[in-house]
């Protein structure tokens, strides 16, 4: 009967991704050599075991940060992390289960605003984005990793801007895009222009080779061999008078 109405003190389960910490309440207190796992625990009935997840955990913050110029941005941001496992008894001792607002909110919007507040919004915005999210990381996480928590990542969802300069930066970057396309027009139109030239170039020197090989005796050849095929058509009518003044025969007839 005892063990029926105890069976709750006596007994706990950690489910599958949680690690438990024990509190011996006449034993010292935290036990800090070990972490329990998954599964079934005795316990004596005056301790009390405090079950910590340990997966991947994601959480989103959204908040209002001042650029470099002084304007306000609202940025919303999005962070993965869980508690080093063994690490978690020095952890329940000096935060708690509640690290997510005592440790890594403060951080995070610290590490944000101090990041942002070096940087202009229009390169929040467009160009420095993936650096920003990267520092906002590589300062949070030193900070986290000293109170026993790993930090998987740090990305930046979303980044609101006022009406009027997000207007002004959207136009800005139309125009740059349209100065970017109307260069590559006009590296394409050097490149096919110097094709040109170098194929006008080609055509001379060929023409040059062809020339400088050609003699009358080539060229007599060439006339009597056309003249042997223009005979041999069915369709002419061959009739040579005299001589040209290469010494070819003329030939008139066909249909003209």
């Amino acid at each position: 009967m005892v063990l029926i109405l105890l069976w709750n003190s006596l007994t706990v389960t950690i489910g599958p991704g949680e690690r438990g910490v024990l509190f011996r309440k006449f034993g010292g207190g935290t036990e800090m050599g070990n972490v329990y796992g998954e599964g079934f625990h005795f316990i004596l009935p005056w301790n009390t075991m405090y079950i910590y997840n340990v997966k991947k955990q994601e959480d989103k913050s959204v908040m209002s940060v001042l650029s470099r110029n002084g304007l306000t941005i609202k940025v919303e941001l999005s962070y993965r992390y869980q508690p080093t496992e063994s690490n978690l008894p020095e952890l329940h001792q000096t935060v708690g289960k509640n690290y997510l607002e005592t440790i890594i909110l403060p951080e995070i919007r610290s590490a944000t605003r101090e990041v942002i507040g070096q940087y202009l919004p229009e390169e929040l915005y467009s160009t420095k984005r993936e650096s920003i999210q990267e520092e906002i990381y590589q300062q949070t996480e030193v900070n986290l990793t000293k109170n026993n928590i790993f930090l998987d990542a740090v990305l930046i969802r979303e980044v609101e801007l006022p009406t009027k300069l997000q207007a002004a930066i959207e136009r800005k970057l139309e125009q740059e895009q349209a100065s970017l396309e109307y260069e590559y027009k006009i590296e394409k139109s050097k490149q096919e222009a110097e094709r040109q030239r170098i194929e006008a170039e080609g055509k001379a020197r060929a023409n040059d080779i062809i020339n400088a090989s050609l003699t009358d005796k080539i060229l007599r050849e060439k006339g009597i061999e056309a003249t042997e095929r223009l005979a041999q058509s069915p369709n002419a009518k061959i009739v040579v008078i005299g001589q040209g003044e290469d010494g070819l025969p003329i030939i008139l007839g066909g249909n003209n």
